[in-house]
């Protein structure tokens, strides 16, 4: 785990990797410093053998704010964005598909599910964070918003392609062309949100989850099902059932299914 100055961190519990956004007195506000950190962070955390599901969280009182407003204030000075970042960043997630090369659409590609714990705000590029990840849980009052329209900003980071994607077409477009602010428990009704838990529970019951799914589904199933869904967003479903097809001629000859099945055989978990 990196030292606690740095702008996001991770450790494993059990068998869940925990990504920690560490600028809790900027409301973990993003930087270009946290961007870095944050790549790093995820592709430690999906390249070891032992994390099974990564969950992302925020440090303090809310998830993400967006980009950090003194940094705005530098891209208005400048007349142009300039996250700082020298392009030698790690890219997890890259090179399962040239589409998905791209920040926040690299989680796609990620060989982990990914979990975001969001509390207190996610709005702007926090939001698009969130957005990508495999499913979201929030706290009671959380609130989410692209916040881009009032700013006089286009939608940041795919927000335009994930959320009707996420939500259906109308209530997406709601969410984009009005920059509000979306509660947790309206999100939780718009689909956006797939669990709320009390704030002081959030994480924990996050991990519970995350933990239950680690025990319960093969990873070798967890891997190929999330980058199955993702790619099937993008082709057609000739090619989808093609390579349902080969996975499956290609998993029935390793342990981990003949581990399922002997489970299945004798009642009893699986031990993945």
């Amino acid at each position: 785990m990196g030292e606690r100055s740095d702008p996001a961190v991770w450790e494993t519990i059990g068998r869940i990797g925990v990504i920690t956004l560490n600028r809790p007195h900027r409301g973990n506000a993003w930087t270009g410093g946290l961007d870095a950190a944050y790549r790093r962070c995820l592709a430690e955390a999906d390249a070891d053998d032992a994390v099974r599901v990564i969950v992302v969280a925020g440090a303090g009182e809310r998830f993400c704010v967006g980009g950090d407003s003194q940094a705005l204030s530098g891209h208005v000075e400048r007349g142009d964005y300039d996250n700082g970042l020298k392009g030698d960043e790690a890219t997890p997630g890259y090179g399962l598909d040239t589409r998905f090369d791209h920040p926040f659409a690299s989680h796609f590609g990620l060989s982990k599910p990914i979990i975001a714990a969001v509390h207190g705000a996610a709005a702007g590029i926090g939001f698009a964070l969130a957005a990508f990840c495999d499913l979201r849980f929030a706290s009671p009052g959380t609130k989410f918003t692209t916040a881009h329209g009032k700013l006089g900003l286009a939608p940041e980071y795919g927000l335009s392609w994930i959320l009707p994607r996420i939500m259906g077409l109308g209530r997406g477009m709601d969410v984009v062309l009005t920059s509000r602010v979306v509660l947790a428990e309206e999100a939780l009704q718009l689909g956006l949100v797939n669990q709320l838990h009390p704030a002081d529970e959030l994480l924990a019951a996050s991990i519970e989850w995350a933990e239950q799914l680690a025990s319960s589904v093969s990873p070798q199933a967890l891997r190929a099902s999330r980058q199955q869904v993702y790619l099937d967003q993008h082709r057609d479903v000739g090619a989808s059932v093609v390579q349902s097809i080969e996975l499956l001629h290609e998993f029935m000859g390793s342990e981990e299914y003949r581990e399922g099945v002997s489970a299945l055989v004798e009642k009893r978990p699986p031990n993945f």
